[in-house]
């Protein structure tokens, strides 16, 4: 896997990779959370994406330069769930066997999907093994190519194109609020905010119990904690990338922390005033702008990932009725 950080350019070619595959997500408004705010919020919907995701993204474009040699051996991956179904789609897709190693506490629905798009599931205690040295063990064993969730230039280049397609449509922001977890979309939408819209101003945000990424911009350098719990279990990542935490730190304004129960709140919003389903980890974005974790300027123009809406229905349903 190569070390160099992608660049905006390689954003330009996944995208061109992604045409006719991947939707072109859409950016929705609502006049009652631009009244809470303050400002205009404009939401790119990545829980329409192709399995629920902005993952899809990134997988899809990480498979497609695989070589001939590559594809044959097959990838592997691990992930909690949405970049095992991207994985596991974007594989079938284009004729690729993939395994996925997941924790056992996945969410059911993720699991199920992962599967039900042909992917081969291993799993391991989060708690108790590392991922990582479970993969490249596996990884020997097979001669599988690994496709990490968010620490591959492919993946990051292949993430960068939501916010690419969201400023296309939109124009300039203000401010632009991402979800992070490894750091993948993040570092992928400034990427394409620095080239389309280069004062606008870039913050990342995590939940609280795994505020790693916000540490490690404070720190300069990257800072590991214990596996966290947080209902954004598409954010439980302990540490950012080699890759991902040198662009977020040359090119985000700064990382934000929400609560669960500010995510519930953004999650009922959601559900309530725009009729979208959106996960725990989709809220994040949109959680520290509705919640005013961070003030934006009276009538500023502010972009919001919303990353996914892979969420178990039982569970949604607690989060809705509590």
């Amino acid at each position: 896997m190569s070390t160099a950080l992608p660049t905006y350019d390689d954003v330009v070619a996944a995208s061109e990779r992604l045409q006719g595959v991947a939707h072109r997500t859409p950016v929705l408004t609502s006049s009652t959370a631009d009244a809470i705010a303050g400002a205009k919020l404009f939401f790119k919907c990545e829980n329409y994406q192709r399995m629920g995701a902005f993952k899809f993204r990134g997988g899809y474009n990480a498979i497609a330069r695989l070589t001939p040699e590559q594809r044959a051996r097959g990838v592997l991956t691990f992930s909690s769930g949405n970049h095992a179904q991207a994985i596991a789609l974007a594989s079938r897709l284009q004729g690729v066997k993939a395994t996925i190693i997941m924790p056992l506490d996945a969410p059911a629905a993720k699991r199920a999907a992962t599967e039900g798009y042909g992917g081969t599931v291993v799993t391991y205690d989060r708690y108790k093994e590392d991922r990582e040295a479970v993969a490249r063990r596996m990884q020997a064993e097979t001669g599988a190519t690994l496709i990490p969730p968010y620490d591959h230039a492919d993946v990051i280049a292949g993430q960068g194109t939501a916010a690419k397609e969201l400023f296309e449509d939109v124009g300039q922001l203000d401010y632009l609020f991402v979800c992070l977890g490894g750091g993948g979309l993040l570092s992928g939408s400034a990427l394409s905010a620095a080239a389309l819209s280069p004062s606008c101003q870039v913050y990342g945000v995590e939940p609280e119990a795994g505020n790693d990424g916000q540490q490690s911009l404070r720190a300069g350098k990257i800072v590991a904690i214990q596996p966290p719990k947080s209902i954004a279990d598409g954010a439980l990542t302990p540490f950012l990338g080699d890759l991902t935490f040198p662009i977020i730190q040359d090119k985000v304004k700064d990382i934000l922390t929400v609560s669960d129960a500010q995510l519930v709140s953004t999650m009922k919003f959601f559900a309530e005033r725009m009729k979208m389903v959106v996960e725990p980890t989709g809220c994040l974005g949109a959680a520290a702008v509705l919640q005013k974790v961070h003030p934006v300027a009276a009538g500023a123009r502010v972009g919001v990932i919303i990353s996914g809406g892979n969420v178990d229905l039982k569970a949604y349903g607690g989060y809705l009725a509590g």
